[in-house]
C-alpha cells in the first residue's frame, strides 16, 4: 500500500540545489560540467572530446528544458513539456480502442520509440508537487481532468557507449536518448492533439515513470533500481504521454526477471560507492529520496549521486554489468530463457562463470569510429 505520494522536491537531483546534505562543491561541479568551460580535462574517457560529445548529445533536450526558465519550469524534468499544438476543434471518432492503440504504437515507433506500452492513469505514481526552479519551492502539478491513459515509451541506449561506463563518453548515451525523447514526445503529443484529444508530453516530470513502465507491461523492476526489459535489459530511458485519447490498457504478465534479481547481486557487487542493496526487497521510505510504502530494492541515493558528482558525469556501471543487458546474440537469448525460468540458478552459474563484463576502453571506442 502506498503510504504517501512523493514530492519531486525530494528527488536526488533537486536536493542537490537545496539540501545541505547533498549540496556541495562536487555537486556544483557535476552540473557545471555540462557547460564546456567548466568541464574537467583528465585522462581518456574524461577529456575535452569526451565531454564535448556528451554535452552535444544533450543539446536538443537542453533547448527544450531551458525554454521556460523564466517561469520556473524546467520542461521534461521539473515540469511537463508545454503544448505547442492546439487541440483540434473536431475530434476523430474512435470506435475501436484496440485498433487505435495498435495504431498509436506504430506511430510512436515511426517517430523513433523502441518500445511502447499503454496503461491507465494511476494517481499513486504522480508527484504530489513539482519544482519551481526559480527558488526550488514546491508548485502544483496541473493535468487536464479528462486524462485517462498514459502512453509509455522506451528508448534504447547505444550499446557501445554504455560499454564505456564509467566515463564522460558514456554519458553521451544518456544525453542522446533524452534528446530523442524530447523530439518523440512532442511529435506524438502533437499528433494526438491534432486528433482533437488532450496529450501532455512528459519525460522525468509529473509522475514516476518506472512504475508506469512496469504497469504498461514494458518490463520488471531490478535490483539496480531500473526497469529490466526483455529486449534491452536496463539499457533504456523512458518517456510518457498523458492523454484523453480512447485507448486500451495493457495487462502486464510476469516475465521472470525480478525473480532472477533475487538471486543475483552482480550490480551491487560492481557498484563503486556500494550504494545498491543486497538481500531481499523491502518496503522503502527510510531515505527521503525513496517513495514510501513500496516493496522494492532501494539504493542509498546520497552515495550514488555522490559518486556521480566526483566523476562529473553519470555512472551506470550497474547497467553495463547487468546480465540482462544483452544484444540478442543466440547465447544471450538462451541465457535469457534460462534466467527467466525455473532454471534461473543454472543461468546464475553460467553468468558467474563468465565473470564481470569487461569495460570497453574509451580509446578503443574512438578508434573504432574512424576505422
Amino acid at each position: 500500500m502506498i503510504l504517501s505520494l512523493f514530492s519531486q522536491i525530494n528527488d536526488m537531483f533537486t536536493r542537490a540545489f537545496w539540501d545541505d546534505i547533498v549540496k556541495n562543491k562536487d555537486a556544483q561541479g557535476f552540473f557545471d560540467s555540462y557547460r564546456m568551460e567548466f568541464a574537467p580535462r583528465r585522462g581518456i574517457g574524461f577529456n575535452q572530446k569526451d565531454f564535448a560529445l556528451r554535452n552535444a548529445a544533450w543539446a536538443i533536450s537542453d533547448i527544450i528544458s531551458s525554454r521556460s526558465e523564466d517561469a520556473g519550469n524546467r520542461e521534461g524534468f521539473q515540469s511537463h513539456i508545454k503544448n505547442d499544438t492546439p487541440i483540434a476543434g473536431d475530434k476523430v471518432i474512435i470506435d475501436d480502442r484496440d485498433a487505435e492503440s495498435r495504431e498509436i504504437k506504430k506511430i510512436a515507433k515511426m517517430f523513433g520509440a523502441d518500445l511502447v506500452g499503454i496503461t491507465e492513469v494511476d494517481p499513486r505514481w504522480h508527484y504530489s508537487a513539482r519544482v519551481d526552479t526559480r527558488d526550488m519551492s514546491e508548485a502544483p502539478i496541473e493535468l487536464p481532468e479528462t486524462i485517462t491513459h498514459v502512453i509509455v515509451m522506451a528508448h534504447a541506449m547505444d550499446a557501445d557507449l554504455v560499454d564505456t561506463y564509467p566515463s564522460a563518453l558514456a554519458g553521451a548515451s544518456t544525453g542522446l536518448e533524452y534528446s530523442h525523447e524530447a523530439s518523440i514526445v512532442i511529435q506524438l503529443a502533437s499528433y494526438i492533439r491534432n486528433l482533437g484529444y488532450e496529450a501532455v508530453a512528459s519525460m522525468n516530470d509529473t509522475a514516476l515513470v518506472i512504475p508506469y513502465a512496469i504497469k504498461a507491461g514494458l518490463g520488471e523492476y531490478g535490483r539496480n533500481q531500473m526497469v529490466l526489459t526483455p529486449e534491452f535489459g536496463p539499457r533504456v530511458r523512458f518517456s510518457k504521454i498523458f492523454t484523453s485519447l480512447p485507448l486500451s490498457a495493457e495487462n502486464p504478465k510476469p516475465l521472470g526477471m525480478t525473480d532472477y534479481c533475487k538471486i543475483c547481486t552482480k550490480c551491487a557487487d560492481a557498484c563503486p560507492p556500494k550504494a545498491l542493496p543486497f538481500g531481499e526487497a523491502r518496503a522503502g521510505g527510510e531515505n527521503v529520496s525513496t517513495i514510501r510504502g513500496v516493496k522494492k530494492w532501494s539504493a542509498n541515493c546520497e552515495k550514488c549521486f555522490g559518486y556521480w558528482a566526483k566523476l562529473k558525469t553519470d555512472c551506470a556501471i550497474c547497467m553495463r554489468v547487468c546480465p540482462f543487458n544483452h544484444r540478442g546474440k543466440w547465447h544471450e537469448r538462451l541465457w535469457y530463457k534460462l534466467a527467466t525460468s525455473r532454471y534461473r540458478k543454472l543461468a546464475l552459474w553460467w553468468d558467474n562463470r563468465k565473470g564481470m563484463p569487461e569495460r570497453l576502453k574509451p580509446r578503443d571506442w574512438w578508434e573504432a569510429i574512424v576505422k
